[in-house]
C-alpha cells in the first residue's frame, strides 16, 4: 500500500519526490514533532500520540513465527490455544501488547523483534508479530502461520495536528487525500482542478476537433465571404448527403 500511495502522489505532483524511511515504532512521535518526517505510517496504539492526527487504515493479521520443522507448519493457521505448550518470546519493542497469550513467556526479553527472530531460529521459542514484521525479518529457516484469534495490530497514517496559525502543510494534505482515496481536487490542500467548460466552449472544442480531422469544412474567417457551399480539399472526394 505505501508504494501505491507514493506512486499516486507523485503522479499528481510531478517533481515532488516522496522519500520513505524506516523508523522504530517508539520514535515515530518524536520525529513527527521535531519535523524530521512529514507523516508516518505506524501503529497508533503504540506510544504517545498526543498532538498528532491519526487516520486508522487497516488491521494487520498476527502470525506465529516458528522454525520450518515446527509442528505448526502442518496446518494453514493456528489458534491462540495452540500456544499453550510453547515458550513465548516477548521483545521490548513488541507492538501487539497481547497480555492474554497462553504461552509461557521466556524471562529474557530481547531488545528488538529482529533479535527475537534470531532466538526463534535458535529454537528458543515462538514469536507472535504482525505479518509485515514476519516478512521484514524473513529467514530461510523460519516460516509463519496466521493466528486466527490473536490480537490485531492497527496501522494508521499520523501527522502533526494543525493548531492555530500552523495549518497542515499543503503537500501533507495532498498525501492524506491520496491515502483516503480522494480524487484530485476533492480535498483541502490539493492542486486546483481544471475549471469546468461551458456548453458553448465544449461545442467549440468539438467543432475544432472535427475540422482538424477533415470531417467538417472549416468555418470562413470572421468578416470573410462564403459561397454557401464548401469546396472539397484537393485529392479528397466529396460525397453527397
Amino acid at each position: 500500500m505505501p508504494a501505491k500511495w507514493v506512486r499516486v502522489f507523485e503522479e499528481r505532483r510531478p517533481g515532488v519526490a516522496v522519500e520513505l524511511v524506516d523508523c522504530p515504532a517508539a520514535d515515530v512521535a518524536r520525529r513527527l514533532r521535531a519535523g524530521l518526517v512529514d507523516a508516518a505510517l505506524a501503529r497508533p496504539d503504540v506510544g504517545d500520540v498526543d498532538g498528532l492526527s491519526v487516520i486508522r487504515l487497516y488491521d494487520e493479521v498476527p502470525v506465529a513465527v516458528v522454525p520450518k520443522d515446527h509442528v505448526f507448519t502442518a496446518v494453514d493457521e493456528v489458534a491462540a490455544a495452540d500456544l499453550a505448550g510453547e515458550q513465548y518470546l516477548l521483545p521490548d519493542d513488541d507492538v501487539l501488547g497481547w497480555t492474554g497469550n497462553p504461552g509461557t513467556v521466556i524471562e529474557h526479553r530481547p531488545e528488538t523483534t529482529a533479535a527475537a527472530v534470531e532466538l526463534v531460529a535458535a529454537g528458543l521459542g515462538v514469536l507472535v508479530v504482525p505479518m509485515s514484521l514476519a516478512r521484514l525479518h524473513h529467514r530461510r529457516d523460519l516460516t509463519y502461520r496466521p493466528l486466527a484469534d490473536g490480537p490485531a495490530a492497527s496501522v494508521g497514517l499520523l501527522w502533526v495536528a494543525a493548531a492555530g496559525d500552523a495549518p497542515t502543510p499543503e503537500l501533507v494534505e495532498e498525501f492524506i487525500g491520496v491515502v483516503r482515496g480522494r480524487r484530485p481536487g476533492s480535498s483541502r490542500g490539493q492542486s486546483e482542478p481544471a475549471p469546468k467548460r461551458s456548453a458553448k466552449e465544449k461545442a467549440a472544442a468539438r467543432r475544432a476537433s472535427l475540422e482538424a480531422s477533415g470531417k467538417v469544412p472549416p468555418r470562413p474567417a470572421k468578416g470573410g465571404k462564403s459561397s454557401g457551399r464548401s469546396q472539397p480539399s484537393k485529392g479528397r472526394r466529396r460525397t453527397g448527403r
